[in-house]
Formats: C-alpha cells, structure tokens, sequence
C-alpha cells in the first residue's frame, strides 16, 4: 500500500496570515492534539520579525513547550539570527527557506535569491555544527506573483545550492497557488536532475483550486511527502494573491478515497478541525469544512 508523509503546516503557514493572534498555549493544545492524531511531521512557526509577523513572535516558547512530542517539529529559518534562535529554542529540525524568484524574495526575505542562498550559508553552517537535521524549502518553486512563471531550471539550480547546504529533504512550494501539472512535471523532472537522491516534497497552495490534481501529479512522479494546514488555511503576507493552503482534511479524504495510508484518525482530525474554526473566529476554505464532514477512513 502506498504511503504518504503530511507535514500539518497550520500552526505556521496557517496562521501566520491571520488578523489576530492564536495565544501560545491554544497553539500548543492543538499542536499537541494533531500529534495524538497520527500527525508525524508538523509545523510549529518560524523565526522571523516580529515586527514583520507578530502571528509568530512566540514560536521559541511553543517549540521549548513541544520537544517532548512523538513527532518531528519543523520551524522556518531565513536569516543567521533566526538559526540561532532555533538552537537556542532546542529545535531539532528546521526547514531553510528561499524563493526562486528574485521579486519575491526581495518582498519576503528583503534581498535577491542568490544573497538569500549567501545567507543561508551561513546558517546551515551553524545548524550542522549544532546538531540540528536540515531540510529546505523553494518558495515560487512554480510562479511568481511579481515575476510570472518561474523558469524550471533556475527552481532546479536554487534546490541543487539547498542540497549543497546540507538540506535532506528539499520541499518545492507553490506560494500562491497558481502550478498546473505540467508546469509541476517539468519542474520536478528538472530538479530530480539536479538533486536525484534528494527526496521532494509538496508544498501546495489551492488559490486555483488545482492542488489535488496537482497532488496527484506529484503522487505519480513518486512524491510522497507533501504539505498541508488544517481547514486550507494559510498565505502569504508578502506574496499578493495567495490564499489557503491545500487543506488536510481534504487531502486526507482524498488520498484515503483512492485507498492511499496517512497514518491519520479521521475522526480526531475533524474535532480539531472545528477548533481551529473557532481559534480563528471564521469559516474555513476546506471543502469538508463546509459540508461538514469527517474524512474517509482508509478501506
């Protein structure tokens, strides 16, 4: 039977965009609720501005609450401070973050992609040195919202220095929604050549509504690690037009529909599913959500 990795990116992704703030000890409670779920990879926040995005001004004190938790905790780094705070935090893993895409990066991380990949250098040096397992995310892996398609080759290039800084695990993200399978296809095929024994991961948005056939696609190219947020929340503050992520409770029923494991108990996922409604104080954009409905058990 086939098997995939979902890495539950809500805590970080999902609400990073979001106008209030979830309280640290919410965030903790639901993280922890999502582990007992069957949830094996999770998300948790990332070290970045608070300034910038106070949604995740408290992500050190909600990775110190969770080391204990039977799951792989990932944070996002995107600059030397950032790392150190992840050891300071006593993170074990961490994702290296850079867009594809000279016009996002200089909106997200305030430089181009090649300075962007120089700073990183710089942490994953320190993340090695401090034992912490490194694994690597493309932003615009696919388009740009300042620069339109992004060419495969140069999604390849960005993923091949990631591999050379030591990233395990290289995630190519779609930041606002906007691949199609072919565009997916060719970029995989691309990166593959530059990285072939690198695992690849998903990270799909569904602005388009394209991201189950996106994760299909990446499903027939062997893919099986692949991101997603509870409910389809999630966006970008620095990417114009993004909206939700792919949302778990879809995909999962998706994936068990076509008789494909996650691991996950459907029934848990719908409970926090509502919680995380009501942390937020809106309607979520996942399909089930509306309806609403547990997802399939696998058969």
């Amino acid at each position: 039977m086939t098997e995939v990795l979902l890495t539950e990116v809500v805590l970080r992704d999902g609400l990073q965009d979001e106008p209030i703030t979830v309280p640290t000890h919410e965030k903790v409670r639901l993280a922890r609720g999502l582990v007992d779920a069957g949830v094996r990879s999770l998300e948790v926040g990332s070290f970045v501005s608070a300034r910038r995005v106070p949604q995740m001004a408290d992500t050190g004190e909600v990775v110190k609450a969770l080391l204990d938790a039977p799951a792989v905790l990932h944070t996002l780094v995107f600059t030397e401070r950032g790392a150190r705070q992840a050891i300071d935090a006593g993170a074990k893993a961490v994702r290296l973050v850079v867009s594809a895409s000279d016009g996002h990066s200089v909106a997200n991380a305030g430089v181009p992609t090649d300075a962007a990949l120089d700073r990183l250098a710089a942490c994953a040096a320190l993340l090695a040195e401090a034992g912490v397992a490194i694994e690597a995310s493309v932003a615009t892996a696919f388009v740009c919202p300042f620069d339109g398609d992004t060419d495969p080759d140069r999604t390849a290039d960005v993923a091949a220095r990631l591999g050379r800084l030591g990233a395990r695990v290289v995630h190519l993200a779609d930041t606002i929604g906007a691949a199609r399978p072919g565009r997916l296809r060719a970029t995989v095929a691309a990166v593959r050549d530059e990285l072939p024994d690198v695992p690849l991961g998903l990270h799909l948005h569904n602005t388009y509504g394209r991201a189950a056939a996106n994760a299909w696609e990446g499903l027939s190219l062997g893919i099986r690690r692949f991101d997603s947020a509870l409910g389809g929340l999630g966006g970008c503050p620095f990417a114009p037009g993004a909206s939700g992520n792919v949302a778990t409770d879809d995909l999962v029923d998706f994936f068990h529909r076509e008789g494909i494991a996650t691991g996950i108990d459907v029934d848990k996922l719908a409970e926090l599913r509502d919680q995380v409604g009501h942390a937020v104080g809106h309607r979520l954009d996942s399909a089930l959500s509306a309806i609403p409905a547990t997802p399939a058990p696998l058969r």
